[in-house]
């Protein structure tokens, strides 16, 4: 079997098999195959596309190329979300707490940010002392002692898609709905949990721009799944404007916490619970979605969640006074109110725009290497379809030292991100 073969068949529109699929995963793994050969190769699927059978192959091989975690001898339903990416989005942060206080297993791999979207794992990091490494048995005894982890990626988790992926990132090939798909699922699946819930986020904060792509995404990586004996549920939600009201690492972790306190944004709030809905009954806590509606409700109230949250800080070695005390969060030393010179009724508030805001702040980041900082961000006085007053502060933003000018285009940014009905 060559490469050059399977790059000829593939730019002809013609269906892999199973066995060519793995020799290209396999010998691209090992560096038997070339970057430039897998470029080409990458760029022909972009063209002609992925049958499912061939997704759900790549899929198999890039779990087959590394580890697999195991919770079968814990329980036969382990909870997992994951989010397509989006600005101010914190869901993770309340939602495992939630699962687990209504006795759900939960185990969570997660990111870091890159680009505009934020990381989940760069939100727990701005807890002073938050172990975000645990190795995979650490993990495993982590969720077998109190229902939840939520911790970075091993490396040995499907290492074909992270060598895939890298090419892809600068080969113009990341937007294709089937690559996309076996880089998700194949980690999902890789992760050992059983109730899987994506979130496929559209508009001008996601990578995906509209809902009927989004629904297209969702189904594909659903009917992969299936395709290898696997259940994944899934929603679409909007990115049009940011989740919430706060887009930064520490600001973002202390909006999270005042949620789990029963004070919420409706946005996040109806987010979080339509994604715990699907997993409550998928792990059989309830019948139906007004009784798992209940559940939900009922360990915020109770303050179960809030409780849950802290156990999970204080077993990853973070300082859980956080919960209480706020001033523990590096938050930026320095505040800049945007004020809009006219009255009106919100109509939008871009979140790509607040997403640019926020990095150039220094809450993002370009590559992986960078350095971010965890206090830098932008909280959202108002929101959509609220009324404001003329030179009412709409957006506060929080950095240390930057220099002048780039504070001048955030300013610049930060108006035209406010759009008024």
């Amino acid at each position: 079997m060559r490469i050059v073969d399977l790059i000829q068949k593939k730019k002809l529109g013609l269906e892999h098999t199973q066995q060519e699929i793995n020799f290209i995963v396999e010998n691209y793994t090992k560096n038997r195959i070339e970057d430039y050969q897998i470029s080409a190769w990458l760029m022909a699927v972009c063209f002609k596309g992925l049958s499912d059978k061939e997704t759900a192959y790549l899929t198999k091989s890039f779990i087959d190329s590394g580890d697999t975690l195991d919770f079968s001898s814990i329980s036969p339903y382990i909870a997992d979300k994951h989010s397509t990416g989006g600005v101010g989005d914190k869901v993770t942060l309340v939602l495992i707490p939630i699962l687990s206080a209504l006795g759900i297993y939960s185990a969570k791999l997660s990111g870091r940010g890159l680009g505009y979207t934020g990381g989940t794992i760069d939100k727990l990091e701005s807890i002073p002392g938050f172990r975000v490494e645990l190795a995979n048995e650490e993990f495993i005894s982590q969720i077998k002692k109190i229902k939840a982890a939520i911790s970075s990626q091993s490396p040995n988790l499907t290492p074909a898609d992270a060598k895939f992926y890298a090419l892809r990132d600068v080969t113009a090939t990341v937007d294709n709905k089937s690559l996309i798909c076996a880089s998700v699922v194949s980690k999902k699946i890789a992760s050992g949990a059983t109730s899987i819930v994506l979130d496929v986020k559209y508009g001008s904060g996601a990578f995906i721009k509209t809902q009927e792509e989004a629904f297209e995404l969702g189904d594909l990586m659903k009917r992969t799944a299936k395709l290898l004996n696997k259940d994944i549920d899934f929603i679409t939600s909007s990115m049009e404007t940011p989740l919430g009201k706060c887009v930064g690492n520490s600001l973002e972790v202390i909006e999270a916490i005042e949620f789990l306190k029963g004070n919420y944004e409706v946005d996040l709030y109806e987010n979080t619970k339509e994604i715990a809905i699907k997993t409550i009954i998928n792990c059989k806590k309830a019948p139906n979605e007004e009784s798992a509606s209940q559940l939900f409700d009922e360990v915020i109230k109770n303050g179960l969640a809030l409780n849950k949250l802290k156990e999970i800080i204080e077993a990853q070695k973070g300082d859980s006074r956080v919960i209480e005390d706020y001033s523990l969060f590096s938050i930026g030393k320095n505040k800049l109110d945007i004020k809009i010179d006219k009255e009106g009724v919100i109509k939008n508030i871009d979140a790509l725009k607040i997403a640019k805001i926020a990095k150039l702040l220094g809450a993002g980041r370009d590559k992986k290497s960078d350095i971010i900082n965890y206090g830098a961000g932008v909280k959202l006085i108002y929101k959509n379809n609220d009324y404001i007053e003329k030179n009412s502060t709409v957006l506060e933003l929080f950095y240390d030292d930057i220099p002048k000018e780039k504070l001048e285009e955030v300013k610049i940014i930060a108006k035209s991100a406010i759009e008024l009905k």
